[in-house]
């Protein structure tokens, strides 16, 4: 592990050094395995906040209070420790500019850890694929990569706080956010929504609702079901 990064209160990012890793693609997650000195294991699955033309692989990581392995990975880990890792695993929740658009991203809390890789690999190609990111957040300080993600094509909300100075949006993202922010569905864009369970679900049913594909909409989900 070459740096941690701070991201917010809770969160944080591990930059990694992998000699041999085999490249993958915007979207993907590893697993990570901790063992203990008694043996025991356990393992969790984490989005990769990378594009693959980054110089590092980067790991964002949101601290869980009963978790087994974020807390070990926010607060203990320490740069030079090495990490068992496997991956990169999936090829459902990915983006590549064949795939084409328009894009929209939709995140909750620390749901924009691919979508951030999703971002950042559009950046790089250059790509004239036109992308929106919604993403919402608690509050202002549970804001993961404010400084990048803050720009345009990005709109904001907070669900549990309503700041001065703020010129983002507030509540949740619901059908009325949804409509005014998404692309039209006679436009087909392909949406990419990531974040615990209950917004997934309750987002990809809006927008079924609105009149999109089912199947332009990928989901990723965390948290209990």
């Amino acid at each position: 592990m070459v740096e941690l990064v701070s991201e917010n209160a809770r969160t944080k990012s591990i930059v990694l050094d992998v000699p041999e890793w085999p490249g993958h693609l915007a979207g993907q997650h590893v697993d990570v395995r901790l063992t203990a000195e008694d043996g025991y294991q356990a393992q969790r699955s984490y989005s990769i906040a990378s594009a693959p033309e980054d110089d590092h692989l980067v790991l964002t990581v949101e601290r869980l209070e009963d978790g087994e392995v974020s807390p070990y990975l926010t607060e203990s880990l320490q740069p030079g420790d090495d990490l068992e890792l496997r991956g990169p695993i999936g090829g459902y929740f990915v983006w590549q500019e064949s795939l084409g658009g328009p894009l929209l991203l939709v995140a909750g809390g620390s749901g924009v850890v691919p979508m951030r890789a999703i971002l950042r690999h559009h950046r790089a190609t250059a790509s004239d694929v036109p992308a929106r990111l919604l993403c919402s957040a608690r509050t202002r300080g549970d804001l993961i990569y404010p400084g990048e993600l803050q720009g345009d094509g990005t709109i904001i909300t907070l669900t549990r706080e309503q700041p001065q100075r703020w010129d983002g949006r507030t509540g949740r993202i619901d059908r009325e956010l949804l409509a005014e922010v998404g692309w039209p569905a006679a436009k087909r864009p392909l949406i990419y929504v990531c974040g615990p369970t209950g917004l997934v679900e309750a987002v990809a049913d809006t927008l079924v609702a609105l009149g999109h594909e089912p199947g332009r909409i990928r989901t990723e989900r965390f948290g209990p079901s």
